[in-house]
């Protein structure tokens, strides 16, 4: 099934069932009234708004209304987690290389993983409100999971059946930032702003054969002013998969339901297909030519990411978001 969150009811937005085209939708008030709410009481709320579903691909249900997707909100518009990994070391090798450093062995057997902000995500398609461009403006198409109650400890063939949503997420990233506040040894803060998620999260089983092995194997499109950026494959050169990366959270720690689990930018072996962030494509120049050419993003600038099915029918609906001046 799919699953969003209008822009009305609040902070936590009101839960809403999506047809699988994306086309329509239907309110799941009479259910639960926010997706938090509908993970918090998973077991009971899964199987009826799965009901839903059915009925209302089927046309058969009450309350079809056409879906615009500008309405809205972030499917989880805050979350009590956001963890991000950086499981594909493609990435983390090219940016580590432009610095005449290598990645570390433990890199392979031990995941890279820091704590995100959760407290408000932007909708697909609302702005994102950056002070300055100097801040080194940037995206980050990446694949995110949603868990369930995940006990401390768990192994990772146990946490794949705590993996109840997939989507997509633009992890915002303010590059210039990063250097000095990594440099303190304590990790990301102000160079990390708030993130944005796709329109809709999807069950395992609408992915079908993609979803296997806990990875989702298809390309993740990204788009910047309209052009081709990058269209590497998901399920290529991923180091942990998304089991291994909730168990890597959950090591000393349960996990609250509507936790979220990002993959970190997907990135390939093969260059040619492209990338997911700009901060790679910059690497590559200055491994190339010893200096990037590559700009930041600047005010104005708009990023797209999508991913398609086999039939090239949109899973998830597209993030599509302009950057803008922060005016408060």
């Amino acid at each position: 099934m799919k699953l969003a969150s209008l822009k009305t009811g609040g902070r936590d937005g009101s839960l809403i069932v999506v047809s699988r085209n994306l086309a329509s939708y239907v309110s799941a008030a009479d259910i639960e009234p926010t997706l938090q709410a509908a993970l918090d009481n998973w077991q009971n709320a899964a199987p009826r708004l799965n009901a839903l579903y059915l009925e209302l691909n089927q046309e058969t249900c009450s309350g079809i209304e056409e879906l615009d997707v500008a309405a809205l909100a972030a499917p989880l518009p805050r979350a009590f987690e956001f963890v991000d990994g950086s499981a594909y070391l493609p990435h983390v090798d090219r940016v580590r290389k432009a610095r005449g450093a290598e990645v570390p062995e433990s890199f392979y057997v031990d995941p890279l993983m820091y704590q995100a902000t959760s407290a408000g995500f932007l909708g697909p398609c609302d702005p994102v409100p950056v002070s300055s461009e100097d801040y080194g403006i940037d995206f980050e198409s990446e694949i995110i999971v949603i868990t369930d109650d995940v006990p401390m400890a768990v192994t990772a063939e146990e946490a794949e059946s705590h993996i109840q949503l997939i989507g997509l997420i633009n992890d915002v990233s303010l590059r210039n930032l990063i250097p000095a506040e990594l440099a303190k040894g304590f990790g990301f803060l102000q160079s990390k702003p708030r993130s944005a998620l796709s329109p809709v999260l999807v069950t395992p089983d609408e992915l079908g054969e993609h979803w296997r092995g806990s990875k989702l194997s298809l390309p993740l499109h990204s788009t910047l002013n309209g052009a081709f950026f990058g269209n590497p494959e998901a399920g290529v050169d991923m180091q942990f998969n998304f089991a291994e990366l909730v168990a890597h959270a959950a090591k000393t720690r349960p996990l609250t339901a509507g936790t979220i689990v990002g993959s970190g930018t997907i990135a390939n072996q093969d260059t040619g297909k492209g990338a997911s962030c700009l901060a790679e494509i910059r690497m590559l120049e200055i491994i190339a030519d010893g200096k990037p050419s590559t700009p930041f993003m600047n005010f104005g600038d708009r990023i797209r990411i999508e991913m398609f099915d086999a039939q090239g029918d949109t899973i998830f609906g597209a993030i599509d978001q302009k950057i803008v001046r922060n005016e408060n």
